[in-house]
């Protein structure tokens, strides 16, 4: 479904398997690098072990997430190994950045690289909504790192205020930030509900990315899903540079 497209002042983006993606996430890695900053644990527990029970737990805090919450990774990271009896050297927030490291070091979706490039030159506004239970510093630090270009004006992620997407409210705070209308501003995701159908609820027009390469489990759960509003499909983010270009 598509419109007559007004040119944007700030083009928003989604995270994961929108900008970067995290192939062969694998938690068994991140608690063994963990494990090496263990200084006490009480019931000799292994890495395997932990990790098993972080998948039960972690099934709880999908109910949370399913209702539209979100639990922060360091409150998670608390719970289990608290409960475990286990204590670290290091905080919590410095378990958050080895854990996420070592279990998904992250890679960039193809030509995000191109598209941060683009909009820069063109002296487009950015920033970042972000469906993460990781940090809104850990999630800075992952794009600065892979994505050094970037000129985000701000990175929201929602492990910082409980609200996930398709909430209206990190759209809303996010125009706050940037201080536009909802129609200055474009917003591109992957995910049809979240981003797509949530940014188009308070006005923002929807980019919607449909990476064609990469193993995505959401757009393989939601086969056939279309989203129910105005919006631009793309599949690669040259499609979307060549559209900004037609809109001189």
């Amino acid at each position: 479904m598509r419109k007559v497209l007004k040119k944007p002042k700030m083009i928003m983006f989604d995270y994961g398997h929108t900008l970067l993606y995290e192939p062969n996430f694998d938690d068994l890695c991140g608690e063994r690098a963990l494990f090496r900053y263990v200084t006490k644990n009480k019931n000799n527990l292994t890495p395997e072990e932990v990790s098993d029970f972080s998948a039960k737990l972690f099934k709880e805090v999908s109910k949370v997430r399913a209702v539209g919450g979100e639990i922060h990774q360091r409150q998670f990271q608390r719970t289990l190994y608290e409960y475990l009896g286990i204590e670290l050297a290091i905080t919590y927030e410095e378990a958050e950045l080895v854990f996420w490291q070592k279990s998904a070091p992250g890679e960039i979706m193809p030509n995000a690289d191109k598209i941060i490039d683009f909009i820069n030159a063109e002296d487009f506004r950015s920033g970042v909504i972000s469906n993460l239970g990781f940090s809104e510093n850990a999630l800075c630090e992952r794009l600065d790192r892979l994505l050094p270009n970037n000129c985000f004006e701000f990175v929201i992620a929602s492990s910082e205020y409980g609200f996930r997407k398709p909430s209206p409210y990190l759209f809303e705070l996010a125009l706050r930030k940037a201080g536009l209308a909802a129609d200055e501003v474009w917003f591109c995701g992957d995910n049809i509900i979240a981003d797509v159908e949530g940014s188009a609820k308070v006005g923002i027009f929807p980019v919607w990315y449909e990476d064609l390469i990469y193993k995505n489990p959401w757009r393989e759960e939601n086969d056939g899903l279309r989203p129910d509003c105005k919006y631009l499909h793309i599949n690669d983010w040259t499609e979307l540079i060549k559209v900004l270009e037609g809109l001189k």
